[in-house]
Order: C-alpha cells, then structure tokens, then sequence
C-alpha cells in the first residue's frame, strides 16, 4: 500500500470515527421518564433527556418508583452522582418497563442512559 493510500484510509477512519462520536452527542431519549418517592402523589417526568452523561433525579428524597417510556434502557443509583458501590451497583430498568424499590431500601438518586 503507497504512503498516499495510507494516509487516506487513515483520514477516512478518523473522519467517521468524529462523525459518530458528533452524532452521539446530541442524541436524545425518545419518551419520557416518570419518577415518584414512596407513597407521594408527585410525579416528576423528564423528557428527550440526552443519553449522555449522569442525570440527577430532582426529587427531594429520591425516587422510588420509575417508569421507562422511552425507547432506550436506563440505569438507576442510589447516589446523586450515578457512583456505583458493592451494596448498590445500578438498577437496568430495559425501555417499557417500571420498577419500585423495596420499602426499607435507599431511593434512587440518579439515573445514565445505555446507548
């Protein structure tokens, strides 16, 4: 392969290696996502949220029911900085589903998307 043919397919590569990491970036989830604290009649629901980075759940104690009506998986924490830990690794809630946690566990605190 000539030095010129290289340097092309190299510069190819790199040009679609930009574009994808681009597009990814200003992707966002199609849906909505509802959280709720035990037994509280508040919801909050978060809409086209970005897929990426770690999102704070602005209940003031957390969330303890969610509903995923978005077309992407999501993962739950029970800290505010999406931090996993031993006794708490995340909660895959998959597109469509729900989920409550248990009465004598910790809310969940924040949330990342899986994309």
């Amino acid at each position: 392969m000539s030095h010129h043919r290289r340097f092309g397919v190299i510069t190819g590569a790199a040009v679609l290696l930009l574009t994808a990491t681009a597009c990814s970036a200003d992707r966002t989830t199609v849906g909505t996502l509802s959280f709720r604290a035990h037994d509280s009649p508040v919801e909050l629901t978060y809409s086209n949220t970005p897929v990426q980075g770690c999102h704070r759940i602005a209940l003031p104690r957390g969330a303890a029911h969610v509903e995923n009506n978005t077309l992407v998986d999501i993962v739950l924490y029970r800290t505010p900085g999406c931090q996993k830990s031993d006794k708490a690794p995340g909660t895959y809630v998959a597109t469509s589903m729900s989920d409550v946690t248990a009465p004598d566990t910790l809310p969940w605190r924040s949330f990342t998307v899986v994309h």
